[in-house]
């Protein structure tokens, strides 16, 4: 099987030119990422016109993409509960813009390009809010002209930040590499700041971040934001809160490669963990339990061991795929909008090379009943979910759509 303009890659010519295409769309050149859009087709499936319908989702109900808009490589998107019909987008460059009741409106929400460092796969990453209705505050990721990942708090007036209430919540050092950043902020059900970010860089986490309960990379971190005359406390419950000997009290779970995005579905966390040669990965968790996870980079990549060592508990994926159907996995979200019946329950991920959206049921130990969508987006960078529920997914190459029930309006 090939892919247009050409044979298909080896997952590492995927990966290498996935990065080459990143750098590239960073300095303006979005046709790059062209070529490598769906060169990698799902394992078991035919992209030929012949192909075999696959069954989609459960089989209740068709689902379609509806158009929202076109941005400058967006990569995050957050409707936050309390927001009504307001949604926003997350501009790699440093823009963050606002779409109301369907339209894109003409000013941007924030603009801090001249802050953001966005070649190869840094940028702004994510935004967070953690109560729309009542506070007035929310949070950016973003890596910083130095490589550093920065998590900065802003207040905002109405559908407007104010530039000059910045103040640094967390600053984490990443000069070492411009890949592997991380970049999900999320407030948890416990009302805590959960910050993914990635081992630093570099084939086979090479200074062992992600294991290293002292380094901040390679984990999923967690903060309280809100504490008076200082950026952040560190939570008491954190696993290794009050004992600096034994880890850094910020951590929350270890052992990931490049946790690019979580989300949560009540009491559940769910991590999609990007990889190295041979799985991507999907880590989801009650997060109870998740407290203190070690997810086995770089001792384990997904299920496979991946070089000596011992882990005393390895936290095991609950869906893995090889790179035989893709290059780069974009987590996403448990569905839980009713409109779209064919994908409640299910979580929905996407391929970063492959660009099929599927889904698969969440099971205590494994997913189960994995499945297309029948939908399909190039280059899919992120995934999202509005206040009431809906979800969204990004493409790199600029489009913002909103997964909707087949024959229903916008």
């Amino acid at each position: 099987m090939t892919r247009p303009g050409g044979p298909t890659p080896s997952p590492r010519q995927a990966r290498n030119r996935l990065a080459a295409a990143l750098s590239l769309v960073a300095a303006g050149c979005a046709g790059a990422l062209l070529p490598i859009a769906g060169g990698v087709p799902a394992s078991g499936q035919s992209d030929g016109a012949n192909a075999p319908a696959e069954r989609v989702g459960d089989g209740r109900g068709g689902i379609r993409l509806a158009k929202v808009g076109n941005f400058a490589q967006p990569v995050h998107v957050n409707g936050p509960p309390g927001a009504g019909k307001v949604v926003f987008v997350v501009e790699k460059a440093g823009r963050v813009r606002v779409v109301r009741n369907g339209e894109e409106l003409g000013r941007s929400f924030l603009d801090i390009r001249g802050k953001v460092s966005d070649d190869g796969e840094r940028g702004l990453l994510s935004i967070a809010f953690p109560n729309y209705r009542k506070s007035r505050v929310f949070y950016v990721f973003y890596t910083d002209n130095r490589g550093d990942l920065r998590v900065v708090k802003y207040k905002r007036k109405g559908l407007k930040a104010v530039p000059k209430s910045a103040q640094s919540v967390i600053r984490v050092g990443h000069r070492q590499a411009s890949n592997h950043n991380g970049g999900q902020i999320a407030f948890g059900p416990d009302g805590f700041l959960y910050i993914s970010t990635g081992d630093g860089g570099g084939a086979g986490d090479p200074e062992n971040d992600a294991q290293d309960k002292s380094s901040l990379l390679g984990k999923i971190l967690r903060i309280d934001p809100t504490a008076k005359g200082r950026p952040y406390r560190v939570p008491k419950s954190n696993p290794y809160a009050g004992k600096r000997r034994k880890g850094a009290g910020e951590i929350f779970a270890r052992g990931l490669r490049n946790p690019f995005r979580f989300s949560f579905s009540g009491a559940r966390i769910a991590i999609g963990d990007v990889g190295q040669e041979r799985r991507e990965e999907v880590d989801i968790e009650r997060v109870k339990r998740a407290k203190g996870a070690n997810f086995g980079w770089n001792v384990y990549e997904g299920s496979l061991r991946y070089r000596s060592g011992r882990i005393s508990k390895h936290t095991k994926p609950v869906f893995e795929y090889s790179h035989d159907r893709g290059c780069s996995i974009t987590g996403g979200y448990i569905s839980h909008d009713r409109s779209v019946r064919a994908l409640r329950g299910r979580y929905v991920y996407a391929d970063f090379c492959a660009g099929q959206l599927r889904s698969f049921q969440p099971g205590r130990n494994r997913g189960r009943r994995d499945r297309s969508t029948g939908l399909k987006v190039s280059n899919p960078s992120s995934f999202g979910v509005d206040a009431k529920r809906r979800l969204y997914v990004a493409s790199i190459n600029g489009g913002v759509w909103r997964i909707a029930p087949k024959g229903g309006g916008n």
